[in-house]
């Protein structure tokens, strides 16, 4: 599931941050409205999906009661990249009421954002499955949510971009403004090959060909201009474009043979996805 490899690493440790901020976020000192019901009330409650989706965000459920207490079990009917139909049973959770309730509306906001996000990369992808082209991310994200934004992207098939500042070199339109021109900001880096550069116009994208570049974003360019820069560049770079790109539009960008696209939408104009809990089990005495 994960090709990302530094994706891999980072998961873990951003699954236990994500839910521990939230559950501090939402509780508090404590659960006041969960406090007046008796501590010895068990039963169960039922995640349902209310309309079509990618199901995406299993692990930080888990961890969510995990961190609430640890007597809770959780029965899966669904596992990551699961295409849901409505009123679609997920999971079952059994234990105390308490417990339950208290991580209910943190565990239903994270399958809400990262199925969100999971099945908008999923919709754009299946755009352009006729093309060779592949579909990628950007760092536009939700604040303190970028490993698991980045997770759900991949589990809608989609790609990763770098995962932040530390890991990829991308050199843009703000960093040219260093040194006021494409030319001389390529002058004044020692390493070419690994890196990413960002050009506005076909001017600037064959200036950065002359260097031979491993990796050129093509930042909203016409479909005209980035059929002619494909054509111009004949293989040498990896070519991905980017910049008011949406559903409309992504499979005319696709088909003048771009490698790639990357899409800012899928993590930062979410819709998050309806689910609900419902719960049965013993009355109090």
């Amino acid at each position: 599931m994960i090709k990302n490899k530094l994706l891999k690493s980072l998961l873990s440790s951003a699954i236990k941050l994500n839910i521990t901020n939230a559950l501090k976020e939402d509780l508090g000192s404590s659960d006041l409205t969960s406090n007046l019901l008796k501590n010895n009330i068990k039963g169960q409650a039922e995640i349902k999906i209310k309309e079509k989706a990618i199901f995406c965000g299993r692990l930080w459920v888990e961890e969510c009661f995990k961190q609430i207490d640890k007597n809770i079990k959780i029965v899966w009917f669904a596992k990551d990249g699961d295409k849901l139909e409505k009123n679609q049973t997920v999971c079952v959770i059994k234990g105390l009421f308490k417990s339950i309730l208290k991580g209910e509306r943190v565990a239903l906001n994270f399958l809400q954002l990262l199925s969100g996000t999971a099945t908008s990369t999923a919709h754009l992808n299946d755009l352009i499955k006729s093309t060779p082209t592949k579909l990628f991310d950007t760092r536009k994200t939700a604040p303190g949510l970028r490993v698991a934004q980045k997770y759900a992207v991949l589990v809608g098939g989609g790609n990763n971009q770098r995962i932040g500042l530390f890991d990829q070199v991308l050199l843009k339109e703000n960093h040219k403004a260093v040194y006021g021109s494409i030319k001389k900001m390529l002058e004044n880096i020692n390493d070419l090959k690994n890196i990413q550069v960002e050009v506005e116009n076909i001017k600037e994208f064959n200036e950065v060909l002359k260097y031979r570049v491993k990796n050129i974003l093509l930042d909203n360019f016409s479909i005209r201009d980035l059929k002619k820069a494909v054509e111009q560049n004949k293989g040498q770079s990896v070519l991905e474009a980017s910049g008011n790109i949406n559903e409309k539009n992504i499979l005319q960008y696709a088909k003048t043979g771009v490698d790639r696209i990357s899409v800012g939408s899928i993590t930062k104009n979410i819709k998050a996805i309806d689910y609900s809990m419902l719960f049965s089990g013993q009355r109090p005495s």
